[in-house]
């Protein structure tokens, strides 16, 4: 492979509310440019013996190392090769060559895995370096000796001598690419604030030195920027890195990392859909070049995605699509594949496999995840295992921990998703004092990473990105014309000089020249019509933008006041003893919390008008789930067609759905009795709509209508349900069954198609 080595990189991620996952990143450096080696063969040929003829030889001894494929033979030629180069420098007394030639030769004895040999002549390249004042290939023999030691530290010092080296010998480029190695060294090893600063430096070398392959530190610094939670700073950095390697038509498999950051980036901010568009991207490079630890990469990371989305049995068959046609025998991707089954299994509850898995990994990464890494995917797979069995005692020593660590690294995406199932441990064991403070700090937390100020920075970057993305291809249309044009004109002057005589063609000169007045003229004035129309598009783009960052600020405010709500309602119901109260004030927290989905789901979205109501039904009863805890009693069958409303009907709607969800949970099955509860939502023709709420439960009392009819619950539903137009009925059928018909509203008829388009 003509590759430098591929470093395996595990980084935590979460997926909302169910698992932690590692993803794994994929650093790839950049191949060197080679001459062609019949040129090669053909100068060394035609050379004198002098110091030119020995670097030819050099260059060629280099092709053949690092040559795709690392053959016997190749390695075999590039030491013959390189012998030849140190016997001519020998003669000639050239320092300089044969300094090149011992490290040279560590390098293929590298390549051939004889460690010792390679590790012996780097010492002597080192010392042969320093006896001749050979500065700049003494920093590169410190590079190669940087390889051997296993030990962070030890690697870090030797890049640091070289750096030392370049800087004094004036190589700048070797001095920029230290550095960024020694930045990737960090990355690597989870270090994101001691490699920053070394990246940055690298990046401000190269660009002062006018080096234009800037993709490789881009991608690095989206990596450290991921791990340090500044995702907004990690994008702007993988899509630079994606569009300088696109430039340059770099096609590597340093184009598969660089796909795989961006899709890291978007996984953090829950953009599901731009996460799987780019890692499909990152595994079709992989696949191109078959290699497995890449493929095996991006796979673990697809896998780690559809549980995400609640697609174990997607994940499964991927991770035995991976075991069956790319087998590894790497201890750390065998981890990562009992990682995810142990997460797999874990939210199926199936507790017996989950626990062997969790044994696999307790023996490999210790019961508090110190050892080979990946503290924080551990940790948090580890918290929610404990959680799930109610062993709170080891659940809260871990949840601290992570905790402290994340909180060191000022990563507050992880912190928010510790205290979230903070609050859930805190609030099944009834310490509701302590819950409260944890939500708050979940919400708080949560803000501070995907809404915001970050959110419009990341959308701007994205909107920047997909612009210029246009412009090129209507610059390359432009180009491909105006060449179409010239062929045309060429085909027109030769047929014209074949077939015309002098007369006419002098006459067809004549009349072509007052064309090309007339063509120039109008051409003159479609120019000016077009800068006018370029100029109104832009204006109307900018006023665009504003309007819907404008209408996503408003949704953000509504929704956050209601936030601030529901919290004073569960400050308040601390100080109440009232059980009545209690209720009414838990009876207003859901019913703000279905209204204030409306608005995150708004402002959260491209589209501004309509909400998708299978999405938002989903969230509700992820939500009324969460807050009862209905799991062992109570199962929920959805049965919800993708429809959407405007914010007109959606929110009685929600409202509508929440009374009738929490009568269910609250009177359907009384003494702990196991039942079901069925949503039903579809189109029954043209623009009407069916929502039905039914469950198995106890139905409706004989005397329901004298007692409970003036309810404020059923006045609510009955009310809303006028709201939408619609008909509301109830019915006992083998348990409660409540329907609503109504008219969906067209008045803003905006679908999730269109709105990409708007």
């Amino acid at each position: 492979m003509n590759l430098s080595p591929i470093i395996s990189v595990k980084n935590y991620v979460h997926a909302l509310c169910t698992v932690t996952l590692f993803l794994l990143v994929n650093t790839v450096i950049n191949a060197q440019s080679k001459e062609d080696p019949n040129v090669l063969k053909n100068k060394i040929a035609k050379a004198e013996s002098n110091p030119q003829k020995v670097e030819l030889l050099l260059a060629l001894s280099n092709y053949y190392l690092t040559k795709t494929g690392e053959e016997k033979s190749d390695l075999d030629n590039a030491d013959l090769i390189n012998t030849q180069a140190r016997l001519l420098s020998d003669r000639l007394k050239y320092k300089l060559g044969k300094g090149k030639s011992i490290l040279l030769g560590a390098q293929i004895y590298r390549e051939k895995g004889d460690r010792e040999n390679a590790l012996e002549k780097t010492k002597n390249a080192i010392t042969y370096s320093k006896n001749n004042n050979l500065t700049e290939l003494e920093g590169s023999s410190y590079t190669e000796l940087s390889i051997y030691d296993a030990e962070i530290d030890q690697k870090a010092k030797y890049k640091q001598m070289a750096i030392l080296l370049y800087k004094k010998a004036g190589a700048k480029e070797k001095q920029a690419t230290a550095l960024k190695e020694l930045g990737e060294l960090y990355s690597s090893s989870e270090q994101p604030d001691r490699a920053e600063p070394f990246l940055k430096e690298s990046l401000e070398i190269y660009k002062a030195i006018k080096f234009k392959s800037l993709q490789g530190v881009y991608n690095i610094l989206s990596e450290v920027y991921t791990q340090k939670g500044n995702f907004s700073e990690a994008l702007k950095c993988g899509l630079l890195a994606e569009k300088i390697a696109l430039e340059l038509q770099d096609n590597t498999l340093q184009l598969s990392s660089i796909y795989n950051h961006i899709a890291l980036v978007y996984y953090y901010l829950r953009q599901n859909e731009k996460t799987e568009e780019y890692w499909n991207k990152a595994l079709k490079i992989a696949r191109q070049y078959n290699d497995t630890e890449y493929i095996r990469t991006i796979a673990d990371n697809l896998s780690s995605l559809y549980i995400r989305q609640k697609k174990e049995s997607e994940a499964l068959k991927l991770i035995k699509e991976m075991q069956d046609n790319y087998p590894t025998s790497n201890m750390e991707r065998i981890m990562t594949e009992n990682y995810l089954l142990f997460n797999i299994y874990r939210i199926q509850k199936n507790n017996a496999k989950a626990t062997l898995y969790y044994k696999k990994m307790v023996a490999h990464y210790g019961e508090n995840a110190e050892r080979n890494g990946n503290t924080f995917a551990v940790l948090r797979s580890f918290a929610s295992y404990h959680y799930q069995l109610k062993n709170f005692t080891s659940f809260y020593q871990i949840i601290k921990k992570l905790d402290s660590v994340a909180a060191a690294l000022g990563n507050n995406n992880i912190r928010s998703e510790s205290h979230l199932i903070w609050f859930k441990a805190d609030s099944s064991r009834g310490d509701y004092i302590n819950a409260i403070k944890h939500y708050q700090l979940y919400k708080s937390l949560s803000d501070s990473v995907f809404k915001g100020e970050k959110s419009k920075q990341i959308n701007t970057l994205q909107i920047e990105f997909e612009s210029e993305k246009k412009d090129k291809n209507i610059n390359l249309l432009q180009q491909q014309a105006k060449l179409q044009q010239i062929r045309i004109q060429k085909d027109t002057v030769v047929k014209y000089v074949f077939i015309g005589s002098f007369l006419v063609l002098l006459l067809f000169l004549l009349v072509l020249y007052n064309s090309f007045r007339l063509k120039k003229k109008k051409n003159e004035e479609l120019e000016i019509q077009r800068q006018q129309i370029n100029e109104q598009n832009e204006l109307n783009k900018k006023m665009l933008i504003e309007k819907e960052w404008l209408l996503k600020e408003i949704h953000h405010r509504v929704k956050n006041n209601l936030q601030i709500v529901i919290s004073l309602l569960n400050t308040q119901s601390a100080y109440l003893d009232n059980e009545d109260a209690l209720i009414a004030i838990q009876n207003s927290q859901h019913r703000m919390h279905a209204m204030s989905l409306i608005h995150q789901k708004l402002y959260q979205s491209d589209n501004l008008a309509n909400i998708d109501m299978s999405w938002y039904i989903h969230e509700l009863i992820n939500y009324m789930k969460e807050c009862f805890d209905t799991d062992k009693n109570i199962h929920f069958v959805l049965e919800v067609e993708k429809t959407y409303l405007d914010v007109a009907q959606a929110v009685p709607m929600g409202l509508i759905i929440n009374e009738a969800i929490s009568n269910a949970i609250k009177y359907a099955f009384p003494e702990d009795r196991k039942g079901e509860v069925r949503i039903v939502l579809k189109n029954t023709g043209e623009n009407n709509y069916k929502l039905q709420i039914a469950d198995n439960g106890v139905g409706l009392p004989k005397d329901f209508e004298e007692i409970e009819r003036d309810s404020l619950g059923m006045n609510l539903m009955i009310g809303l349900s006028d709201q939408i137009d619609g008909v509301f009925e109830m019915k006992n059928d083998n348990g409660l069954k409540i329907t609503i018909t109504f008219t969906r509203s067209t008045e803003f008829e905006v679908t999730a198609e269109n709105s990409e388009m708007i």
